[in-house]
C-alpha cells in the first residue's frame, strides 16, 4: 500500500470513528429488535433438509449433461523446476480417453486474480494455468485426462511419465527464516500494533510468563470434495461450482479466459463445506480449458489426495506470547508476536494476532506477525484464520499465569475485562463474555475443578478442567444487495447471491424475510448461491448473516416504496411514508395506528398488478470502524489422561457465547458444536504431514490425517447469552468460526490441569504426554 492511499484510509478511519452514531450503519436499532413473537429466535428445521436427506439437492458433481466427459489429474512430484519430459502416448490410447491436456495444448488462459487484488478476485493463488513447464510446488498438477468415466480417466493418468530439471527450492520454516522475513498484513491492514513499551513493561512485571507456541499445517476435509461440471454454450461459460463465492468465481473466470463478466454463470444452490476452502482453485480452470478443447462438458471432482495437492490450507505458525501482571493480576503488558510462512505465489499470512487485539486490557501491547516464503502449496483461510491458532497461544500463556499466580483461570481473565477496545479506543457495540463466563463456570461446575494438576485420579485416567477465551470479529463485506418480489397471492421470493453450506443460510434469512414481510414461513422462498442474482457475497467471515440480512432491510424498504406508490386514495395507507408503516398479518399497516392497513392482495389487486419487485443495495460497511464489534465466548473443557499409556480424551466440553441475538437456535448450536469439534480435532490429531526433504505433503486421504469421529466427540453443551447487539442487523453477530477459537486452547489448558504437563506444539499426542503410572 503506498503511503498517500494508507493516509487517506487512516483519515477516513478516524473520521468515521468520531461521527455520530446516527450516521452510521446500524447507528438506529433495527426494528426486528424488539420482536420476540415472532419467527427470530424459533428453532425451525432446515427448509433444505429433507432435499438433502432425500437426495433431491443437486451438488455441483451431480449435474446431468449430455455427452458428459470426466477429468482427473496427474501431480508433480519435485518441490520446484521444469518439466523435462512429458510422455501422454500410453494415456492417450487408453480406453474411453477423449482428451489429454498439459502445458503444450492448453488454450491461452491468464493467471487466476488472486483474492484481494481485486474487488471480486477469488483466486487462491495467482499462477499461470498450463501455460508452461515451471513446477513451483510439490503436487501441482501437470497434466489433465479427460475420458468417458472416472475410472477411465484415473487410470489414464497413472500411465503419464514425467521427467523433471530441479530447481533449489525452500521448503522448510528454518531455511525461509534464513532468507529473512518481511511484514505482514491481512485484509489490508499491517499485521503490527504497539502500544506502550511492552517489553520493558514485562522485565518490570511481579509475574511473567514468556514462552513459544507451534501450530502445524492444516488442510481442509469437507464432506463434499472439490468439484465443478462446466459446459460452454457458445461464447458463455456455465459451470455449476461447489464455491464459497459465485459472483467472484465468475469475475475471475471471465478475467482469465478473456470473457465479459456476463458471459460466465456459476451456480452453487447447495455445497457441503466449504471452511474457507472453496474458492477458486486450478480445477475449475482446468475443467473449463479442456471443456472448451474438447468440446463437450467436464465434471471435474478432486480426489481426496486431490484437494491436498491442489487446495490450499492453513499454514503453520511459531508464535511468541509474553504476558506480565501485577500483584492484583492486571496485565501491565501483552506480547504476541512471531512467523507464518506462505507461498512464494500467494498473499495470505495466518494472522494469528487478531484475537489478542480484542479479548483483554493491558497497560501496553506489542504484536506483529511476520512472514516468511515457502515453496509449496498456497496456504489459504481455514474456519477462524488467525484466531483460531491465535486463542490456542493466547489461552494457554493466560492459564500459564494464572497458574503461576495460583490464580483461578476465569477469575484472572474477568478482572482484565476491557471496558473499550483495547488497542483502537473505540467503544464495544455490545460486549457482555462476563455474563457468559459466569453462566458457563455455573453449569459445567467449574468450582469443583482443583486448583493443581494431578488432584483428580479416576483408575487408569488422570482428570482435569481447563478453559479459555473465543472471539471472532463481526464481519459485512461490502456487496451485500437482495431482491424481493412479492405476488398477489402473498408469496415472497427473496433471491441474494449468498451461499448455503450447510450453515442455515436458506433457512435463517427466510425466516428474517418472513418476519419483515409479516408474512408466514411457509409463504416465504429464498433463491440463492448463482451469479445472477443480486450482490457480491462471499461466504467467509461469519458475515453472511450480516451481509444479507442488511440487504433484505434495504430491500424490503424499497419494496415498502413501491407498495405505497401502488396506495391510490381510497387505501388507508394513503400518504403515508415507509417509516410510518410497518409489515403485519401479510400487509402493511400504519405503525401506530394498526386499523389503518392493507393487504398485499388488496394493493396489488387495486393496482392491477400481480407482482410487485424491489432491490435493496446494503450501505458500506461503516459500523465496524466506529465501534469494536466482535462475538466472544468461554469455552470449558474436562479432558482425562490415561497413566499408562499417555493417551488424552476429551470427556465433556461447554461453550458460552455472547453473540449477539441467535436467529435460529436450531442450527446455530450445530454451528457452534461444529466448530467446537473442529477446535478439538486442532487440539488433538490434526496435522498435515510435510516432507521438509521435497516438500510434499505426506499423508494425503482421511486414513493419515485424522479428523474426531463420533467415539472421540464427547457431548457438547451449549449456551447463550442472547443479548442482541443493537448496532447489528436484527441484533445479530457471526457464529460460523467462534466455536473453533479457544477450543484447542481449553483441551491443553484441561490436560494440564489432568496430567501436569503443559504442551506447547499442537496436536497434542500421547508421545508428548508419555506415561505417568507411578503406582
Amino acid at each position: 500500500m503506498n503511503i498517500i492511499k494508507e493516509a487517506a484510509q487512516q483519515v477516513m478511519k478516524k473520521a468515521v470513528e468520531l461521527a455520530p452514531d446516527a450516521w452510521m450503519p446500524g447507528g438506529k436499532s433495527d426494528p426486528l429488535l424488539d420482536h420476540r413473537e415472532g419467527y427470530i429466535g424459533m428453532p425451525v428445521s432446515r427448509l433444505d433438509g429433507a432435499d438433502k436427506v432425500q437426495g433431491r439437492a443437486p451438488f455441483a458433481a451431480e449435474f446431468p449433461l449430455e455427452g458428459l466427459a470426466y477429468a482427473a489429474l496427474a501431480y508433480g512430484t519435485v518441490p520446484k523446476g521444469r518439466i523435462a519430459t512429458l510422455d501422454t502416448a500410453a494415456a492417450e490410447s487408453a480406453p474411453g480417453v477423449v482428451l489429454v491436456m498439459t502445458h503444450k495444448n492448453a488454450p491461452p488462459m491468464k493467471p487466476m486474480p488472486l483474492f484481494l487484488t481485486a474487488e471480486k478476485a477469488a483466486a487462491g493463488e495467482g499462477l499461470p494455468v498450463f501455460q508452461d513447464d515451471s513446477v513451483h510446488y510439490n503436487g501441482q498438477p501437470v497434466a489433465l485426462v479427460l475420458a468417458a468415466t472416472q475410472e477411465q480417466a484415473d487410470h489414464a493418468t497413472s500411465l503419464i511419465r514425467v521427467t523433471y530439471l530441479t530447481e533449489a527450492a525452500v521448503t522448510s520454516l528454518d531455511a525461509a527464516k534464513a532468507r529473512g522475513a518481511e511484514p505482514g498484513a491481512f485484509m489490508g491492514e499491517p499485521l503490527k500494533k504497539e502500544v506502550g513499551d511492552a517489553e520493558r513493561a514485562l522485565a518490570d512485571a511481579l509475574y511473567k510468563v514468556d514462552a513459544t507456541y507451534t501450530t502445524p499445517r492444516y488442510n481442509h476435509n469437507a464432506i463434499e470434495l472439490h468439484a465443478a461440471t462446466v459446459a460452454w454454450e457458445g461464447d458463455t461459460l456455465r459451470i455449476h461450482d461447489a464455491t464459497q463465492a459465485v459472483a467472484h468465481t465468475a469475475w475471475s473466470m471471465a478475467q482469465v479466459f478473456g470473457l465479459k463478466e456476463e458471459q460466465v454463470h456459476v451456480s452453487s444452490p447447495f455445497v457441503g463445506g466449504g471452511f474457507g476452502g472453496k474458492g477458486m482453485w486450478r480445477h475449475q480452470v482446468l475443467a473449463a480449458a479442456a471443456s472448451k478443447l474438447a468440446g463437450r462438458p467436464v465434471r471435474i471432482m478432486l480426489s481426496r489426495e486431490g484437494v491436498y495437492r491442489v487446495v490450499g490450507g492453513r499454514t503453520l505458525t511459531e508464535q511468541r506470547v509474553a504476558i506480565g501482571a501485577d500483584g492484583d493480576g492486571n496485565f501491565d503488558a501483552i506480547i504476541h508476536t512471531g512467523v507464518a510462512p506462505m507461498s512464494s505465489h500467494n498473499n495470505f499470512p495466518e494472522p494469528f494476532i487478531l484475537a489478542t487485539k480484542c479479548l483483554y486490557a493491558a497497560g501496553s501491547f506489542k504484536l506483529d506477525v511476520e512472514t516468511v516464503r515457502i515453496d509449496g502449496l498456497a496456504n489459504t483461510f481455514m474456519r477462524a484464520p488467525g484466531e483460531a491458532v491465535g486463542t490456542f497461544a493466547l489461552e494457554c500463556a493466560v492459564d500459564e499465569l494464572a497458574a503461576l499466580m495460583e490464580r483461578d483461570p476465569v477469575e484472572l481473565r474477568i478482572t482484565n475485562e476491557p471496558q473499550k477496545d483495547p488497542i483502537e479506543g473505540t467503544p464495544f457495540s455490545s460486549r457482555h463474555i462476563v455474563e457468559a463466563w459466569r453462566m458457563g463456570a455455573e453449569r459445567f461446575g467449574w468450582l469443583e475443578r482443583q486448583p493443581k494438576p494431578r488432584m483428580r485420579r479416576e483408575g487408569e485416567w488422570l482428570v482435569g478442567m481447563g478453559c479459555a477465551g473465543a472471539t471472532y470479529p463481526y464481519h459485512r463485506m461490502p456487496g451485500g444487495a437482495a431482491r424481493i418480489t412479492l405476488t398477489r397471492d402473498g408469496q415472497a421470493r427473496v433471491e441474494f447471491a449468498a451461499h448455503e453450506m450447510g450453515m442455515g443460510t436458506s433457512t435463517t434469512h427466510a425466516m428474517v424475510a418472513a418476519e419483515r414481510l409479516g408474512l408466514p414461513l411457509e409463504n416465504v422462498s429464498v433463491a440463492y448461491g448463482d451469479s445472477t442474482l443480486p450482490g457480491v457475497i462471499l461466504a467467509g467471515g461469519s458475515q453472511q448473516t450480516a451481509s444479507v440480512g442488511h440487504a433484505i432491510i434495504e430491500a424490503q424498504r424499497a419494496l415498502v416504496q413501491e407498495l405505497l406508490k401502488l396506495a391510490g386514495k381510497e387505501s388507508p395507507l394513503h400518504g403515508l411514508k415507509a417509516e410510518q408503516v410497518a409489515a403485519h398479518n401479510s400487509g402493511l399497516c400504519k405503525a401506530d395506528e394498526p386499523g389503518r392497513f392493507a393487504s398485499y392482495a388488496t394493493l396489488l389487486e387495486q393496482a392491477g398488478r400481480d407482482a410487485v419487485s424491489a432491490e435493496g443495495s446494503a450501505p458500506p460497511p461503516l459500523e465496524y470502524m466506529h465501534w469494536s464489534m466482535h462475538s466472544f465466548g468461554a469455552i470449558f473443557c474436562e479432558a482425562r489422561v490415561n497413566v499408562v499409556t499417555g493417551e488424552p480424551r476429551v470427556t465433556r466440553l461447554l461453550g458460552a457465547f455472547d453473540c449477539g441475538r441467535v436467529i435460529n437456535p436450531k442450527t446455530a448450536t450445530s454451528q457452534f458444536r461444529g466448530g467446537m469439534i473442529m477446535g478439538m480435532g486442532m487440539a488433538l490429531m490434526e496435522e498435515t504431514q510435510f516432507d521438509e526433504r521435497n516438500g510434499r505433503i505426506m499423508n494425503p486421504s482421511l486414513a493419515e490425517y485424522h479428523v474426531p469421529v463420533h467415539l472421540d466427540v464427547p457431548e457438547i453443551d451449549i449456551m447463550w447469552t442472547d443479548i442482541p447487539d443493537p448496532h447489528a442487523p436484527v441484533g445479530a453477530r457471526g457464529i460460523g468460526e467462534i466455536g473453533i477459537t479457544g477450543t484447542s486452547a481449553a483441551v491443553a489448558n484441561a490436560i494440564y490441569n489432568a496430567c501436569g504437563v503443559r504442551v506447547r506444539d499442537l496436536p497434542i499426542t500421547l508421545d508428548k504426554l508419555g506415561g505417568f503410572d507411578d503406582a
